[in-house]
């Protein structure tokens, strides 16, 4: 919960005031994320004055400890609720790190492509404390993503379509 959100507002903090609005899609359970975001906007606006955001929850696809069997039919509810989202933010880049909030998003977003309605770059950035294996999300949009950034020289010897860019967090 807090690990990520802290790891993808230190990338966000390097990014120009053209990357605007900033539309953040987290779990309804996760209550920390929502003041860090909020935290980080605000002393962003000071710099840039014209910022824009939003925040949106989503059910979460898989709760700590859930069991795999109950998380497929969790994360297929979390895909048809971020449908209707990602349709109507219609996004030109989704940036994520690895909770598993974003595999629906991301997958909606693919489905929006696939149906010729908009095409969105996927850039994930696999979390600084994978360091020799790949999180269950970074397993899964891999495959998917245009850009898959790893933070470890090993990740990248690993999993050859990864970039390695050293320790960007």
């Amino acid at each position: 919960t807090g690990g990520h959100t802290t790891e993808i507002l230190r990338l966000l903090s390097c990014l120009s005031e053209s990357y605007s609005p900033r539309h953040y899609i987290f779990a309804e359970s996760d209550k920390m994320s929502e003041a860090k975001i909020r935290s980080f906007e605000q002393k962003r606006s000071e710099t840039f004055s014209d910022s824009q955001f939003t925040l949106h929850r989503i059910p979460r696809s898989r709760e700590v400890r859930q069991s795999w069997t109950s998380s497929v039919v969790t994360t297929l509810y979390s895909i048809l609720y971020s449908l209707p989202l990602t349709y109507k933010l219609k996004p030109d880049l989704i940036l994520c790190n690895g909770p598993g909030t974003c595999v629906p998003v991301c997958i909606s977003a693919l489905l929006l492509g696939l149906l010729g309605i908009k095409r969105a770059i996927i850039v994930y950035v696999e979390s600084i404390c994978r360091v020799e294996t790949l999180s269950l999300s970074g397993k899964i949009l891999y495959h998917f993503s245009d850009y898959f950034i790893v933070q470890w020289p090993h990740l990248k010897e690993k999993y050859p379509k990864s970039v390695y860019l050293g320790r960007i967090v």
